[in-house]
């Protein structure tokens, strides 16, 4: 009697066994979870296509087109042939202009063996993160939070840290509260001002006091997230760690782009700065990933650092407008606390006023999510709650929207909540 291949002669077909299926998602995918930002729109564009007018106040990007002037080096880098593979630590010529920038910001003298262009800053941090962390390494995180900063510290094995802040002292992170939290395995300390999403800027003084804490840690290294920097609402340059510290540098990355202070979300160039070591670590890393960066991209980013910058300083004027305009939409609504944002383009209200009260239909708003979904469907503007920042009972509002869209929006909430009993 003939056998199939797969029956042995103690086999009938009853008695085969069906291999059980395993999924093929490795455990530390399955740690992360989708940007809510991504998923926000999701949910904005099928309201949409029912026919729903939503004022999408959720977009981290600024609504400007890039300056003519860069979009024409852009063009010109393509004309003469530019379109080949750059070199994966970046152009020598963009990595020198971002120097000279990285001189102005800091007052460090970075040579370009000690810079490298990436794929967003974004990338930057994750090198960052990927070429340092080993499995339990902890990196304190002050919330609230950028919400990438945590899944890049799971996904890489590191095990991510919040450092709580209050309104109180502006939502940024006090020396006291970064000693409590430093242990034996704290690898890094994330800073980001201005800070998305609560615009916190910091004083000299408030840095000097962070910065003789690291001092008296020698393990902890410094990441500074500085994509915000330019984008500064108190008359005054941003301050920064190593401007009052210097000896940090030695343990310091500093990262930065060209996304928002010059509207280039989708060109996708950032770059990071900090000890040789670091960085040649990163540039191995970066070698077996991505490669180098859109070399089109890095002629934009050139003239972007290198060119004029009078686009920088108008699109901050236009930013504070808007923020002055977001606040004063804001102002007077019941169960919200705004702490006023010093940067970026985010307001981000405590909300907790607002949670145990009932709809209109009389469903409970128990959480500031039940809060943001009642504000889609009652005001039709969609804001992100701040359980993904880190901090509950709160939401982020952008104001890299028109004025319109602001004004009415801001409006819209405003009247939804007073309608909470």
């Amino acid at each position: 009697m003939s056998q199939t291949p797969s029956q042995t002669p103690s086999q009938t077909p009853s008695q085969t066994q069906t291999p059980q299926s395993t999924s093929i998602v490795a455990d530390r995918i399955k740690r992360i979870k989708l940007s809510p930002s991504v998923a926000a729109r999701a949910i904005i564009a099928e309201l949409r296509e029912q026919g729903r007018r939503i004022i999408d106040l959720t977009i981290g990007e600024p609504d400007f087109s890039t300056p003519v002037h860069i979009r024409q080096a852009a063009t010109a880098a393509m004309n003469r042939g530019e379109t080949k593979y750059p070199p994966a630590q970046g152009t020598v010529a963009l990595r020198r202009a971002a120097a000279q920038h990285l001189l102005e910001a800091t007052g460090v003298e970075y040579p370009v063996g000690r810079i490298m262009v990436s794929t967003g800053a974004k990338q930057v941090i994750f090198n960052g993160l990927a070429a340092t962390l080993n499995d339990g390494d902890e990196v304190l995180i002050p919330a609230p939070f950028w919400v990438s900063y945590p899944d890049m510290v799971l996904v890489n094995g590191g095990v991510p840290v919040a450092v709580e802040t209050k309104p109180a002292t502006g939502y940024k992170v006090t020396p006291e509260a970064l000693e409590r939290a430093i242990t034996p395995r704290t690898k890094w300390l994330m800073m980001n001002a201005p800070s998305n999403p609560t615009g916190s800027v910091y004083t000299a003084d408030e840095l000097r006091g962070l910065a003789q804490v690291l001092e008296r840690h020698p393990q902890v290294w410094l990441m500074t997230d500085d994509i915000y920097a330019r984008l500064n609402f108190t008359g005054e340059p941003t301050v920064h760690p190593l401007q009052v510290a210097p000896g940090l540098a030695a343990r310091t990355l500093v990262v930065n782009g060209v996304s928002k202070a010059y509207a280039m979300t989708g060109w996708r160039i950032g770059y990071g700065a900090g000890p040789e070591e670091l960085i040649k670590a990163m540039a191995i890393l970066q070698s077996q990933s991505t490669s180098g960066a859109s070399s089109v991209s890095q002629a934009a980013a050139l003239e972007a650092l290198s060119g004029p910058q009078d686009c920088v300083a108008e699109f901050a004027k236009v930013f504070r407008q808007r923020r002055d305009l977001a606040i004063a939409e804001l102002s007077g609504t019941p169960g919200l606390d705004i702490v006023v944002p010093q940067g970026a383009f985010y307001v981000f209200p405590d909300c907790s006023g607002l949670l145990g009260r009932k709809t209109p239909a009389g469903d409970v708003i128990a959480t500031d999510t039940d809060l943001t979904h009642y504000l889609l469907r009652e005001a039709g503007v969609a804001v992100i709650d701040g359980h993904a920042y880190g901090a509950p009972g709160t939401f982020r509002l952008s104001f890299a929207a028109s004025l319109d869209d602001i004004k009415q929006g801001c409006s819209a909430i405003r009247e939804a909540c007073a309608k909470l009993a």
